[in-house]
């Protein structure tokens, strides 16, 4: 960021509001064009049919909201700043820097036209309340040359920041072995196909915030293995991508060719005993902008040539011989015979609940008081929808990860009679001995697929707990939501079966190349 003939120029704080407003409106409901090209391209070699229609429908879900204007994804995130201010720049205001940039959070997520679901809450250690208004932000300030303001704005899903891993490793130690070793533990949680961003040397601090920024740079995978490395930043780039793809993890955990689009390393000097290493994941929403004030008012926000987002017809994501499955005539026999890898069309009357709900019916069972809602028979989805606007039933609904509702299955399977569990993600040993135990089956719904899943919600009402906002207890009606028989009453986890296969078909087809068959 060069300065102009060092004339210092004036940016009215009012503009730092409305253009992290309207960016982040933005990226709410577009995905940065480098994604979709890649993740199109990724669709269209992936050989995994579970996986496949796990890509289709997040590119499908990204079209409709690209036209809908409304949520890719019902997690619309913790917002992060990178700012670099120019030192020839004077912002003119009497709030801070930081004020400035929540004011412009809280317009973007309180907009009537496209409310953004708040998700932040204040005092993390105790009460753990919800702020209302997702501010406030997570905000870095970097002071360069220049007479202009840059600013990167990011909107991080929880998915994919809890996978967020840090190490330090010893000087002569792999970077790539504990990435490789750490990404194969992370689960589907994060939400892939993503990508994979690494932060080396510095102190901790600064090998996380490496990673953090460097994740926001464009997808260039493609450019840069056709023209290969020239630097042993590209060359670890290159040898993580396919690494981690060789993993086999696939779209949602599911099995597949493709893991990560794109994998980014950053570095800084560190002290000469350590190697600092940070691995933070994004989420299949990579959601971020970068823009520039420079004193001529708020930004312009172009829009993108939505003739890139590929066309797929739902049809396309509906196997042939596709299970239907009438939830208001469920019954234990039917659930029985669901398995692994089989797609479902769920319609009728389900309820939802995440971790709140669940906290809280498990401190009623365990005060041997009634809950407010009969489970008994009941499907339950784990999901805290966008707030609905104008005609819709409800708004963009999406998978929250279901291994935080771990702890509490056993109990409520125990306690409730439900029949079956919606989420997102793979379940832990002690879930899928829950799910055995009580022959109740787990199945998921594509995360980053919210706003296309609020289409098959017909009706929508709350039902309990409505103080906890977002995650209260709804009852939903369904249209032929698309599902994914994850764990089976038997033990079964697509999540184990999936990967294993495809890593193992993966290995095979390297060796053959290697031995020229």
């Amino acid at each position: 960021m060069k300065s102009v003939g060092n004339r210092t120029r004036t940016i009215a704080g009012k503009d730092i509001t409305r253009s992290v407003a309207d960016a982040l409106q933005y990226i709410s409901y577009y995905h940065p064009p480098d994604y979709i090209r890649s993740l199109s391209q990724a669709y269209a070699r992936e050989q995994s049919p579970a996986a496949k229609n796990a890509i289709g429908q997040i590119l499908l879900n990204s079209r409709m909201a690209a036209f809908g204007r409304r949520p890719i994804c019902q997690d619309t995130g913790l917002v992060v700043v990178f700012a670099k201010v120019g030192m020839d720049a004077r912002i003119k205001s009497t709030a801070s820097f930081a004020d400035l940039v929540n004011e412009g959070v809280r317009q973007a997520y309180l907009d009537p036209d496209n409310p953004l679901r708040a998700s932040i809450v204040a005092d993390p250690l105790a009460r753990r309340v919800n702020t209302r208004d997702n501010t406030p932000a997570v905000v870095h300030v970097d002071l360069v040359q220049g007479n202009q303001v840059e600013i990167t704005i990011a909107a991080k899903g929880g998915g994919s920041e809890n996978k967020a891993r840090f190490t330090t490793l010893n000087p002569s130690a792999s970077v790539s072995d504990w990435v490789v070793n750490t990404v194969s533990t992370l689960g589907s949680g994060w939400c892939p196909p993503g990508l994979i961003s690494v932060g080396i040397g510095g102190s901790a601090e600064k090998a996380m915030l490496l990673a953090k920024e460097a994740m926001n740079e464009p997808i260039d995978m493609s450019e840069l293995t056709a023209k290969g490395p020239s630097s042993p930043e590209e060359a670890l780039r290159i040898e993580l991508y396919e690494r981690i793809n060789a993993l086999g993890i696939g779209a949602q955990g599911l099995g597949g060719l493709t893991t990560v689009v794109d994998v980014k390393v950053a570095t800084f000097p560190t002290h000469a005993a350590s190697k600092p290493v940070a691995l933070i994941p994004q989420c299949a929403a990579n959601r971020h902008l970068k823009f520039t004030l420079d004193g001529s008012g708020p930004i312009t926000l172009e829009l993108p040539d939505l003739r890139e987002w590929p066309e797929i017809g739902i049809g396309e994501l509906n196997p042939a011989g596709v299970r239907r499955v009438n939830l208001d005539t469920l019954a234990k026999e039917e659930t029985a015979s669901w398995r692994c890898g089989e797609t479902l069309l769920l319609s009728g009357k389900m309820l939802t609940g995440r971790d709140a709900a669940h906290k809280r019916m498990v401190e009623l069972i365990d005060a041997g008081k009634p809950l407010p809602v009969d489970l008994q028979g009941r499907v339950i989805y784990y999901v805290g929808p966008v707030r609905a606007v104008r005609d819709e039933v409800v708004g963009p609904a999406g998978p929250t990860t279901s291994s935080r509702l771990d702890d509490f299955t056993d109990k409520v399977l125990a306690e409730t009679g439900l029949f079956a569990m919606v989420g997102k993600a793979e379940r832990g040993r002690a879930a899928i001995e829950a799910i055995v135990r009580h022959k109740t089956p787990y199945l998921i719904a594509v995360g980053g697929a919210a706003y296309l899943i609020s289409k098959s919600i017909k009706a929508a009402r709350i039902v309990a707990f409505e103080d906890l906002g977002m995650e209260a207890i709804y009852e939903f009606e369904v249209q032929d939501m698309p599902v994914i028989m994850a764990v089976d009453v038997e033990g079964n986890s697509i999540h184990d079966s999936g990967p294993l296969e495809w890593r193992k078909r993966m290995a095979a087809d390297s060796i053959a190349r290697n031995i020229g068959i």
